[in-house]
């Protein structure tokens, strides 16, 4: 059976978007749920989401499914009607974002992968054994205790621009990563009582049951992730402990939850939580970058990559081969201070 994919470059796809007049819906949802033959489901829920003008990421494995996507408010009760048709899509949460311009996406990809988050581990977990999920009432009652362990459990790109006061914020730029380094840091701890949150829940579901399989008994996950709690503090107007922005994986890098700004920018210090991906496609490292430097800079990480980029097309590709960007060099914008207090460049 023949594969669907799109097919129109994604630089038009993009300019395509920007010409519409629709207003669209993004959100994000995912089901742990055995599936015997992603593949086949694959072709047929690109085709069926592609006539819906569904755009976004959705990965199957035969462990479930997750995605991230946007679509036309009209066509969302349809989409909604669609998924019902399907027993592991039936009654599915979509966790819709908080700030959303209808832009975050602008091509439909379906990939099937081994897992839908990627956790290095060995053997599979038992999900059904995992942590007691709590809403943001109990997440804030149960945060307010001293002897209470709050952990962030996404990447540091991600908590470096926002995260709950008192949490626990591992140095891991991959989940697989997170997993060991989180149960180093918990040694010792399997008494306390360990709240854990991400984005919208799905890597909770893992991290809960792989330390409640390592002994910890007392796991909490905040349910619905950063997303639903920002959605929850403000129809119910409670306090809000998250500071700073929710870093999200499609175009928009992050959306705002508080007015706090608690990152600054990777070449000059300025405080700024303004994520970019450097200009120098050959690079393409995303970091953090105020509006002066971006200036500067000219949307680029470095002198380098900024001069590179002026470089004619055929003189870049002729040296790609030897040249060496931030992209690797740094783990994913992770900028260090030099002995003189200036960031690295």
């Amino acid at each position: 059976m023949s594969r669907p994919e799109n097919r129109k470059n994604r630089k038009d796809l993009k300019e395509q978007m920007y010409k519409l007049n629709e207003t669209r819906v993004t959100f994000s949802f995912y089901k742990y749920w055995s599936i015997e033959k992603p593949e086949e489901i694959r072709n047929s829920l690109f085709k069926d989401l592609d006539a819906l003008g569904v755009k976004g990421r959705i990965y199957l494995s035969y462990e479930g499914i997750n995605g991230q996507v946007s679509v036309a408010k009209e066509n969302l009760e349809k989409l909604k009607s669609y998924t019902d048709t399907i027993d592991f899509l039936k009654g599915i949460r979509f966790n819709y974002a908080i700030e959303d311009d209808g832009k975050s996406f602008f091509v439909l990809k379906i990939k099937v992968r081994e897992k839908i988050v990627a956790d290095g581990l060995d053997q599979n977990l038992d999900l059904a054994q995992n942590g007691k999920h709590i809403d943001a009432v109990e997440f804030n009652e149960l945060t307010n205790k001293d002897e209470t362990i709050l952990i962030d459990m996404r990447n540091h790109y991600e908590s470096e621009v926002g995260h709950f006061k008192g949490a626990m914020l591992p140095e891991a730029a991959t989940f697989r990563d997170l997993l060991p380094e989180v149960l180093e840091k918990l040694e010792g701890k399997e008494e306390k009582e360990i709240v854990m949150y991400c984005t919208g829940g799905i890597r909770c579901e893992k991290a809960s049951a792989f330390l409640k399989n390592k002994g910890f008994e007392k796991v909490y996950q905040l349910d619905g992730g950063i997303i639903d709690y920002a959605r929850q503090v403000k129809e119910l107007e409670i306090e809000n402990k998250f500071k700073g922005k929710n870093f999200v994986f499609d175009e928009r890098l992050g959306e705002r939850i508080s007015e706090d700004v608690i990152a600054h920018c990777h070449q000059c210090g300025a405080q700024s939580d303004r994520h970019v991906n450097c200009d120098n496609d050959a690079c393409h490292l995303l970091f953090i970058q105020c509006d002066n430097c971006a200036t500067e800079f000219e949307n680029c990480c470095s002198i380098k990559c900024r001069e590179f980029n002026k470089l004619p097309e055929e003189e870049q590709k002729a040296q790609r081969k030897d040249q060496t960007f931030n992209g690797s060099k740094f783990s994913k914008g992770r900028y260090y201070l030099a002995d003189d207090g200036k960031f690295l460049q």
